[in-house]
Parts: structure tokens; C-alpha cells; sequence
């Protein structure tokens, strides 16, 4: 087992427009960052969803919004803005909570989240107007940047689509796995015995989400580095998909 992670934020990634080919864009920054070249094989490459989402076109023009009248009462009372509750509203296939300024809702992807994924930060020149969505497949976003670094570099590379979720009961938010490509976002290790010989009876590791939060160490929120190569890490190929790592609902003690 390999005893090393090394994390290679790419650079030079301009900034990303709507339809701008951004597998191209990524293969692009791998050509021009310095030891991300040959690919190897336990490389996975982490991309998040704002870069996605921006080149999908995957956003809203807040002037284009009239918000209902829970959304403009519930931002009078916590200072955000009544356009944007609307559109986490309108985003949203079931509110989980919505109270204290913040907006806790599940996706029709089944991610369960602040205000839905929709997000304001890092949108360019069009900050403050714009906002972003989530994909509307991240799995399938993941898919198309795989296969075009194949067909450039002829290396099959597994590629992530991340974001970054806060988390019921510790403070801080982490960056977590929405899109997969490539391989299993879960380890799963039940019935397998660990170091002293003890066999799991529930360990399922989410390697996805692992390797997304290790990509954000070095990207950052300020630095401009929308994707990395993460390097070393142990995960199972194949062609997995976002779902596996959605806790079923039947499955959900907090629901």
C-alpha cells in the first residue's frame, strides 16, 4: 500500500464561460502544471462544481426572479436576499429546515444541503447578479471531462465533481464527492478482517468524499484553482455512480 498523497492543484485555468469546453480547458492546465505530466495510474482528478456548473450554464439571473412571499418575509428577518431564497426554493424537492437565516433543503439529486447548492460566491464579473445551480447530472459532467483528458493524454483518469456541504453537529464545511466518473465512490469493507485479524461489520469507507475534501487543501476558496490531481490514493475503478454514496431514505435515522 502506498504511503504517499500528493495533491497537484492544476494552473492556469481561465475563467470558465458558459459552453466553454472545460475538458479541454483541464487538459490544458495539465500540460502546463508542472509534475501532473505522465498521468499515472492512482491519479484521480477533482473538479468542482462551480467551474462545472458555469460551463453547463447551469446558473440563474437573479433580475429574472419574483420571489414569493415566504421567501421575502424570510429575508427580511435574516438579511439575505429574497431572490435567491426563491430560487433555493424552487431548486429544492423537499425543505428540511428553514429557519435562523438558513435553509437546509434536499436536491432532486438527493443531496441534502445548505440552500440546495445554489451559490453566489465565485461566479465572475457577474458576482452579486448570478448564481449558481448544481449540475443537473454530475455524474454525467464527470463522464464528459474523463473522456476527453482520455482521448488527449490516452490515459483513463477517474475524475470527480466536488462541493463543498457543512455538517449536522461540527462547525466548518468540507468539500464532498456530487459527481463520479470512472470509479466506485465507495470502500466497501464489510466482512473483511482489519490489521489484527478483527472482521468489519460495518465499515464503508466514502473514498470519493475523501479524495474531493484532500483536492480542496489545495485549491483553496480564494486561490482560483477550480480542479487537482490527487496522486497515490487507494480506490476501486469502475463505473460507479453518485447515488451509491445517497443515504436511502429507509436507511435515514434523522429523517
Amino acid at each position: 500500500m502506498p504511503a504517499e498523497l500528493r495533491v497537484i492543484g492544476l494552473e492556469g485555468v481561465p475563467e470558465v464561460r458558459v459552453g466553454d469546453n472545460l475538458g479541454a480547458l483541464l487538459a490544458d492546465a495539465l500540460d502546463r502544471t508542472p509534475g501532473a505530466l505522465p498521468l499515472q495510474t492512482d491519479d484521480v482528478l477533482v473538479v468542482t462544481q462551480k467551474v462545472v456548473s458555469k460551463a453547463e450554464g447551469a446558473a440563474v439571473d437573479l433580475s429574472t426572479i419574483e420571489p414569493r412571499p415566504d421567501a421575502v418575509e424570510f429575508a427580511r428577518q435574516f438579511d439575505r436576499d429574497a431572490r435567491q431564497v426563491e430560487v433555493v426554493l424552487r431548486e429544492a424537492v423537499r425543505v428540511v429546515r428553514m429557519e435562523r437565516g438558513v435553509l437546509i433543503t434536499e436536491t432532486r439529486h438527493g443531496f441534502v444541503c445548505a440552500n440546495g447548492g445554489v451559490d453566489a460566491s465565485n461566479v465572475g464579473q457577474e458576482s452579486g447578479a448570478v448564481v449558481t445551480l448544481l449540475p443537473e447530472d454530475p455524474d454525467a459532467s464527470a463522464a464528459r471531462i474523463r473522456d476527453i483528458l482520455r482521448e488527449r493524454f490516452a490515459n483513463d483518469v477517474p475524475v470527480i465533481v466536488s462541493d463543498s456541504f457543512g455538517r449536522p453537529w461540527r462547525v466548518g464545511i468540507v468539500d464532498v464527492a456530487i459527481g463520479v466518473s470512472g470509479m466506485r465512490p465507495l470502500d466497501d469493507l464489510r466482512g473483511t478482517p482489519d490489521h489484527d485479524g478483527r472482521v468489519m461489520r460495518s465499515t464503508v469507507r466514502a473514498v470519493a468524499d475523501e479524495l474531493a475534501s484532500a483536492a480542496e487543501l489545495a485549491l483553496g476558496k480564494t486561490a482560483g484553482r477550480p480542479a487537482a490531481l490527487v496522486r497515490g490514493a487507494i480506490f476501486t475503478r469502475g463505473e460507479g455512480s453518485i447515488r451509491e454514496i445517497v443515504m436511502p431514505s429507509e436507511n435515514d435515522l434523522f429523517r
